[in-house]
């Protein structure tokens, strides 16, 4: 056999190889290639834009944390003058209540000394009336001498 023949034929079969690979082979693994380099920009697209998102949650969260601390301070704030306001209103109340109490008090004692004045009136004038009975040496009737006893309580 002669070497440039058997030459030529493999150069030919090859060339027929090549065309073959090129026209049945290498287009579907060119497409499957590009398939999943168009896939691995889209993964990598989408991660940024994830990427993106995730930085704009966590601000989002800083915010609406921010915001519920103001609230929470707002609150809490509020709550301490309303606290504030309720002692001073109780304080009042204590007041008045304590004057009410106070003045009540006052009357009751007031009307107590008056019914102790009235009943040490009474007891001395039946003294006076025992000892002017014992002076005089009989009885003296109430009934007849009601005016000179009341001018005489009146007195004492």
């Amino acid at each position: 056999m002669n070497i440039n023949a058997t030459l030529l034929g493999q150069t030919i079969m090859f060339a027929m190889f090549v065309w073959f690979c090129m026209k049945f082979v290498w287009t579907p693994i060119i497409a499957g290639l590009e398939q999943r380099k168009k896939h691995i920009a889209d993964g990598l697209a989408e991660a940024e834009r994830g990427k993106l998102d995730l930085e704009l949650a966590g601000k989002k969260a800083a915010e609406i944390l921010r915001e519920a601390k103001d609230k929470a301070g707002a609150t809490i704030a509020g709550g301490e003058s309303r606290a504030n306001q309720l002692i001073e209103e109780a304080k009042v109340q204590a007041n008045l209540e304590r004057e009410r109490i106070l003045s009540g008090a006052k009357a009751e004692v007031e009307q107590e000394v008056f019914r102790a004045k009235e009943q040490l009136r009474t007891q001395v004038t039946e003294i006076a009336l025992a000892g002017a009975a014992k002076i005089l040496g009989r009885e003296i009737d109430a009934k007849a001498h009601s005016d000179l006893l009341d001018k005489l309580v009146t007195e004492i």
